[in-house]
């Protein structure tokens, strides 16, 4: 079945493809977004993960901070996010978690033995704002080369801001770092933000841990990740009704299968093959899965790096640590064996193929900061939820028997969560209705099969810079807004674009301004 032309196609119904449809619908563009799945949301979602608990958890992302209030306001979303109480808590090993590193209000770095790396830690935080908060504003413009966000950065700022580019943008994390404290476990502290979900030493002179560590510090200009209000599935939503209410259509199972270079989109739909034609179409897809629906060699794409363990608790597990109460410690983000000394060790386990031993892990509780995502009997009866993400673990160790690799790495996880508490998290875990432990694990196989990410890597692929190489053409507006593809008329609208990653909409709304420029 052949349908009418369109004006814009949209393959994927995640974050990205909804704010995309949103703002051209807006426009009074005839738009179609198309989903495989049987509801919209990506892995922007929420769940009920465990039978017979009545509690929504944010399945895969699970925080906010690159999402710009500007895309909020524009398409009158009904978003909120909510700022955490505690910035983190950090066991520390060497006591065996008996004391500990707690960033909020009141530091605690003289209970770790670091009082002496406060002045640097917020010196360092501070120098990185001066290159953050003004490369923040530039997400929602056309790209800029190298050199003119350069120009623009350091243009009226004196030598520290220049030194601060040089230690952010040019030379490997981890130099600054050290430089900065010399708390190994402080150290740590500060270089997780370099390798979530990226597979790379801190030294690596690629410097995509740079990449990295500069996205989860570039938000709103100050790096804050907030808890959003209801769940991901809410933040879906919220962008969902948005898109529609302009006048977007939205179809869920709707499978597509084969695109060409000149807008014909074909799919299935209820049973049927159908095809559509559209001036444009957006691919909320990895640069992998658009390649194979173009019938094209598939190019490199960067592997993904990590595993998600959801629990549900009865209350909150006791610490070894008796100067913070576990309210405090799961306010923020936990750390768990993740020192600068252990992550480095970890990347050599996993390069040479073995599961890290401890897993450098760390924990956000949402139900802490968000207790309507729990049932009002959840919330009286004191239970909780808690996700565990663990680093250093490659889409490559998922080779072979997936259901063995997950049980590799559930163990994993909770040996290392266990090796800093007071009692064992499984003393505290919830049963479901079928009397199972509440614990659902989703690693890079699962992310690859059930959300299409192409090996697992929860950024559609390798982060790039939030600017273009001087050799780079701007030419047409596709390039200038980092959604261009070898096509004229299919546009990359998610993760995968420059200034993609993370749930922020920016690659749905500049893939929008391409459109509209063009």
């Amino acid at each position: 079945m052949t349908e009418k032309a369109l004006d814009a196609v949209i393959i994927g119904g995640g974050h990205n493809g909804l704010v995309a449809a949103a703002y051209l619908a807006r426009a009074g563009r005839r738009v179609q977004v198309l989903e495989r799945l049987d509801h919209v949301g990506g892995a922007a979602v929420s769940a009920h993960a465990f039978d017979g608990i009545d509690a929504r958890l944010s399945r895969y992302s699970y925080l906010v901070s690159l999402l710009p209030s500007r895309v909020i306001t524009d398409l009158g979303a009904r978003i909120r996010l909510s700022r955490r109480r505690i910035s983190s808590y950090t066991p520390d090993p060497a006591s065996g978690g008996t004391t500990g590193l707690l960033i909020g209000p009141q530091p605690t770095f003289d209970a770790i033995g670091a009082g002496t790396d406060a002045p640097g830690f917020s010196d360092f935080y501070r120098r990185c704002q001066l290159i953050t908060s003004r490369i923040w504003p530039t997400l929602l413009h056309p790209l800029c080369h190298r050199s003119e966000m350069r120009r623009n950065v350091l243009d009226g700022h004196d030598a520290e801001t220049g030194a601060a580019w040089e230690a952010l943008i040019e030379r490997p994390i981890g130099e600054a770092i050290t430089a900065a404290v010399s708390s190994d476990l402080v150290r740590g502290v500060m270089a997780t933000d370099a390798l979530i979900g990226t597979f790379a030493a801190l030294d690596d002179p690629s410097l995509i841990q740079n990449v990295c560590f500069l996205y989860h510090l570039i938000g709103g200009g100050t790096g804050d990740w907030d808890v959003p209000v209801g769940g991901m599935g809410a933040v879906s939503g919220a962008l969902a009704a948005a898109a529609t209410g302009f006048g977007a259509e939205i179809i869920t199972g709707a499978d597509v299968y084969a695109v060409t270079p000149d807008g014909e989109v074909r799919y299935r739909h209820g049973g049927s093959a159908r095809q559509v034609c559209a001036e444009r179409v957006l691919a909320n897809v990895t640069p992998a899965v658009l390649a194979d629906l173009l019938g094209e060699p598939a190019p490199e794409s960067a592997p993904g790096a990590q595993v998600k363990v959801n629990l549900m608790l009865r209350r909150l597990p006791r610490l070894r640590d008796q100067q913070v109460t576990p309210e405090q410690a799961f306010g923020g983000t936990f750390h768990i064996n993740e020192t600068f000394s252990q992550l480095a060790r970890a990347y050599g386990d996993a390069t040479a193929g073995r599961v890290p031993d401890p897993l450098p892990c760390e924990i956000y509780c949402h139900s802490l900061t968000d207790p309507s995502i729990l049932s009002e009997d959840l919330r009286a009866s004191g239970a909780q939820t808690l996700t565990v993400f663990g680093l250093h673990t490659p889409h490559s160790l998922s080779a072979g028997d997936p259901d063995r690799t997950r049980d590799r790495l559930t163990s994993a996880v909770l040996t290392s969560l266990n090796s800093v508490l007071a009692e064992p998290i499984q003393d505290v875990l919830m049963e479901d209705g079928a009397g199972r432990l509440c614990i659902e694990t989703k690693t890079t196989a699962d992310l690859e099969q059930a959300l299409g990410m192409t090996a697992g890597n929860i950024f559609h692929g390798a982060l790039r810079w939030p600017f273009a190489e001087d050799d780079a053409p701007l030419e047409t507006p596709a390039q200038r807004w980092g959604v261009a593809t070898a096509h004229d008329r299919i546009l990359l609208c998610g993760s995968g674009s420059v200034r993609g990653g993370a749930v922020s909409g920016v690659g749905g709304h500049n893939a929008a301004m391409a459109v509209l420029e063009g």
